[in-house]
């Protein structure tokens, strides 16, 4: 319980740092980020644990990777990029054969090759 409220405030205090530089008010940033001021002013003092949803408006207001939060929340590993795990988990699965696994990793990297 301790270690998720101290995500919780490091979350809150990256935020405002974030906020700050981008030299935005918190009513600014609510408007571009569609949470409201208040909200994100309970989240910056890390009362309240925003969802994954949220936290993406957040990220994309700020111009910043909604993976570095969900990090700092600790829902993905430090260092994880989304999808750099998703070969690595098809390689590791014992069900598929090889060719299996080929044929699904060659799928998913066709799928986000445009972004």
């Amino acid at each position: 319980m301790e270690k998720h409220a101290e995500a919780l405030e490091d979350l809150g205090k990256y935020l405002k740092a974030q906020r700050e530089m981008a030299q935005l008010s918190i009513r600014h940033l609510a408007r571009v980020s569609s949470v409201s001021d208040s909200y994100l002013s309970q989240i910056e003092r890390g009362m309240y644990q925003p969802s994954p949803d949220i936290l993406r408006s957040i990220a994309k207001a700020l111009n910043i990777a909604p993976d570095q939060l969900f990090q700092r929340m600790g829902w993905l590993s430090p260092g994880a990029v989304a999808g750099d795990d998703v070969p690595t988990a098809i390689a590791a699965d014992e069900y598929l054969t090889s060719a299996q696994k080929t044929a699904l990793v060659q799928t998913y990297k066709a799928m986000i090759a445009d972004r």
